[in-house]
């Protein structure tokens, strides 16, 4: 077992212990998505370099948490998604057109 499958099994436990899926539908999933990357945007809100890496770290965390709950959720395979989508953007900014540049694809 790798180690995404040992976390995924770990936050299915955490959530069942405590009775929470009863919460996490898609909608209520998403909403928290975007309330912890905007706690995540917090950390650099008046210095982009100054910042405290281990709130930084919290934040992600949280992030990253609720995105593996809604795959759950969804019944969808995160590695799956995550690589199809990369071959989209793979696509949507070639190389010769992209690097180095942070143009949106539609303008390259």
């Amino acid at each position: 077992m790798d180690r995404l499958e040992k976390l995924d099994k770990r936050i299915k436990k955490f959530n069942k212990d405590r009775d929470w899926d009863q919460f996490h539908s898609p909608a209520n999933l998403a909403k928290s998505i975007s309330i912890e990357a905007n706690e995540l945007l917090e950390c650099f809100q008046w210095n982009d370099n100054k910042y405290d890496i281990n709130e930084v770290k919290e934040e992600l965390a949280d992030v990253a948490n609720y995105c593996i709950q809604m795959a759950q959720v969804l019944n969808v395979d995160l590695i799956d998604i995550i690589n199809k989508k990369i071959s989209v953007s793979e696509k949507k900014y070639p190389i010769k057109k992209a690097k180095g540049v942070s143009t949106k694809y539609n303008k390259l």
